[in-house]
């Protein structure tokens, strides 16, 4: 069977994030995958990110990306987009706290599954809803 292009394994990735099951998003991941935040945080391993997309998904959980270009370069692909959701403080969806960004990606695919996303966006409006402080 033919492996998939690195940009159709980017597409069914963001597919997999925008449908919040976690467990399909992992199973898109390598063992030792590497995610970097927009503040240079980084995360390594797939059971690691498992937690991580949890968290996240119990933080935001109506979660969403787009893409609106979409470029490759090998196994490397940059996405330009936006990111959007709900801040949903004790599970509460409130109209108040939706939220949505520019947002672009680096991933990195190897042998069909992704091995590095990075993500490059303002996460000012997301933190300010969290109650952290204006910088």
């Amino acid at each position: 069977m033919a492996e998939k292009e690195p940009v159709a394994v980017v597409l069914d990735f963001i597919e997999r994030i925008n449908s919040g099951n976690v467990d399909s998003i992992c199973a898109a991941l390598t063992e030792n995958h590497v995610f970097v935040d927009a503040l240079g945080a980084r995360i390594v391993s797939r059971e690691a990110m498992r937690t991580g997309w949890r968290m996240y998904h119990e933080m935001i959980p109506d979660y969403k990306v787009s893409h609106e270009e979409i470029f490759a370069n090998g196994d490397t692909v940059a996405i330009f987009g936006s990111a959007r959701g709900t801040f949903a403080p004790e599970g509460k969806l409130k109209k108040e706290n939706f939220w949505e960004i520019p947002a672009a990606w680096k991933a990195e695919v190897r042998d069909g599954l992704i091995a590095h996303w990075q993500v490059f966006a303002d996460n000012q409006p997301v933190r300010k809803l969290m109650g952290e402080p204006v910088p």
